[in-house]
């Protein structure tokens, strides 16, 4: 089992990794949320989104995964902007620490070869936010590019599941929603599932 976790910010899904630790082989970490990762493992991530009161979380997530034998999957290189905005020059990053005057948009090319990898020999995929920017177009590559990774897994057999309203709405961007086993919109509760938590909707049926 691959899970495919993006998105801006870590503090919103810590209870989702904790559950993911316990079930998947590999986690693949992209968004704003990676680089808060990255500074745990003390990269240098310029003007990258970082949520400071959570990088000793990420160390501790990162120290969970690896006792647990779960590979963890970061960027390896960037696509990054001196501003955010539509208009903003993309500059490539080669290697992982990011200029200080830069903030990272997007995964680089050296990135998306590690997670297709991984995506090459999943048997399940869950796929819960973006890769970066992806409603910029300078900045979308990084999304589409495991859109059809993961769409190239479902044609190989395995079972894969998009869930979240910015995962979707990036598979319909790039016209490949039929080529995914499962979409939901419900991002937040499908987390909430995966962390264990009891869905009202779904007791009710229960119930009855």
């Amino acid at each position: 089992m691959v899970a495919i976790i993006g998105g801006a910010k870590i503090s919103t899904k810590i209870a989702v990794f904790q559950s993911l630790i316990k079930n998947a082989d590999a986690i693949i970490i992209g968004g704003g949320m990676a680089y808060t990762f990255l500074r745990a493992k003390g990269v240098q991530v310029g003007l990258s989104l970082v949520e400071p009161d959570f990088v000793n979380m990420a160390k501790e997530l990162l120290t969970q995964a690896e006792k647990a034998g779960v590979e963890i999957l970061l960027p390896l290189d960037h696509v990054c902007a001196s501003s955010f905005a539509p208009d903003a020059k993309p500059v490539e990053v080669t290697g992982q620490n990011i200029p200080a005057d830069l903030m990272g948009m997007d995964v680089g090319p050296k990135s998306l070869d590690s997670y297709r990898k991984v995506l090459a020999s999943a048997k399940s995929v869950l796929w819960n936010g973006p890769m970066g920017v992806f409603e910029f177009e300078a900045f979308a590559k990084g999304t589409l590019e495991i859109a059809k990774a993961v769409a190239e897994a479902t044609g190989a057999g395995a079972l894969t599941v998009v869930g979240g309203g910015d995962s979707v709405a990036a598979v319909n961007k790039f016209d490949l929603a039929d080529r995914m086993s499962h979409v939901s919109t419900g991002g937040g509760a499908s987390l909430e599932y995966l962390e264990g938590k009891i869905l009202p909707g779904i007791a009710c049926l229960e119930e009855k």
